[in-house]
C-alpha cells in the first residue's frame, strides 16, 4: 500500500502501531477495572477487597474483633489490609501491563504510560 513511498511507509506502520497501542491500552484500563484482587490482615480477620486499578470496593471484618479494648488493634489491621489489597492491585497491574507489552513485542519491563 505505502511502495515508494520511502520513509513515509514507516511513518504509517509507527502511526498505525500507535494507534494500535493507544486502543490496547484503553482496553487494558477497562480491564483493570473488571479484575478484583483480595488482599487481608490477622490471618483473615480482615480482608479488603479492590480492583486492579487499586479502588477499595470493599472491606469485610469479623465481627470477633470488636472489643472497645482492641480499638487500636482494629485499626492497624484495617489499614494493613487496605495496604494488602493496594500492593497485590498494583502487582497485577503490572503482571497486565508486562503482557501487552510482551504481545506488541516490546521489552517486558517497559514502562508503558498509564
Amino acid at each position: 500500500m505505502f511502495k515508494g513511498l520511502g520513509n513515509m511507509g514507516d511513518m504509517a506502520k509507527m502511526m498505525k502501531a500507535a494507534k494500535d497501542m493507544q486502543t490496547r491500552m484503553t482496553s487494558l484500563q477497562e480491564e483493570l477495572a473488571r479484575i478484583t484482587v483480595q488482599g487481608e490482615s490477622g490471618a483473615g480477620l480482615v480482608r479488603a477487597e479492590a480492583t486492579a486499578k487499586g479502588e477499595l470496593t470493599a472491606l469485610r471484618i469479623d465481627p470477633a474483633i470488636f472489643k472497645a479494648e482492641d480499638k487500636e488493634v482494629v485499626e492497624d489491621l484495617i489499614l494493613a489490609a487496605i495496604k494488602d489489597v493496594q500492593k497485590r492491585a498494583a502487582e497485577r497491574s503490572a503482571q497486565e501491563m508486562r503482557k501487552i507489552a510482551v504481545e506488541m513485542g516490546l521489552p517486558p519491563d517497559m514502562n508503558l504510560p498509564m
